[in-house]
């Protein structure tokens, strides 16, 4: 009989729909936060990356687990590669989700993690997401709410933006067969769109002007700081849209279809399905 899924940040953009997803195919879910909270049904349990004495019972009658990054946090190896090194002692295959790009240069902290893991003799599967679309919401509402605005320093820069919930959906995949294991997916959006045309796209369903406001760097950590950003956190947000202004985020790949069997959402459709809380 298969063992339990563990999922980390089970609370979050990505785990949330994840866990949900999970127990829809009939899966046992261990749903991993600080708090240990039962998460869309599933069994919560506490984890915390800084804690190593919370790893045990977290992995206990585990097979397989969701391991990301939690928010906030700029120093993936030191949180990461202890979790990686959990779970390949106990036999436990590993989908990490890192970010797009990572591969691009192995001195990049993500990588030293990926390579980590592929060194390890677990079985794993590595996602590596582009813009979340739901950072419109998460982090970027406020400007569009008091300046009509996404200030940004993306450039003339576009992204290639994916939905949570099919990043999700691809995790969930990824975690209940082996047909995708000890493979790396670039996971997309069906279109690349600046960040002037998915303004544009989101006035249509707010029904009010969005504008985008290039800025540079040090504007904008002063706008995360000033709505409670930590300052480190903040820079390098700053400097992952770098990769943004040279076109490197501009790629559209079809692993999203290749893992689910179904076309990942567009702008348009998240910018639809979350109108209510786009307009409040």
């Amino acid at each position: 009989m298969a063992g339990k899924i563990l999922v980390l940040g089970a609370s979050g953009h990505v785990g949330r729909p994840l866990v949900k997803e999970l127990l829809e195919r009939g899966e046992t879910v261990k749903a991993a936060s600080r708090s240990g909270a039962a998460i869309e049904g599933a069994d919560g349990v506490a984890f915390a990356f800084d804690r190593p004495e919370t790893y045990a019972a977290a992995f206990e009658g585990v097979d397989r687990a969701y391991v990301l990054l939690p928010g906030g946090v700029t120093t993936p190896r030191e949180w990461l590669i202890p979790v990686i090194e959990a779970a390949a002692a106990r036999k436990v295959k590993v989908v990490l989700q890192t970010a797009l790009g990572v591969d691009a240069d192995d001195s990049i902290p993500y990588r030293q993690v990926e390579l980590a893991l592929i060194a390890s003799g677990t079985p794993y599967v590595i996602l590596r997401p582009n813009w979340f679309t739901d950072n419109f919401l998460n982090f970027w509402k406020p400007g569009i709410d008091h300046a009509g605005a996404i200030a940004v320093p993306a450039g003339e820069g576009k992204s290639s933006f994916i939905d949570g919930r099919d990043i999700a959906a691809s995790a969930a995949s990824a975690l209940t067969t082996d047909a995708f294991d000890n493979k790396a997916f670039n996971l997309t959006g069906p279109e690349a769109l600046s960040y002037a045309e998915a303004a544009a796209i989101l006035a249509q369903v707010i029904g009010k002007p969005v504008a985008y406001a290039p800025v540079d760097d040090d504007t904008f950590v002063g706008i995360l700081t000033g709505a409670g950003v930590g300052e480190d956190y903040a820079r390098f947000l700053a400097s992952i849209f770098y990769p943004v202004r040279e076109g490197w985020t501009a790629g559209v790949t079809d692993a999203v279809k290749t893992l689910t069997g179904k076309e990942p959402r567009s702008v348009a459709q998240w910018a639809q399905d979350h109108a209510a809380a786009l307009r409040s």
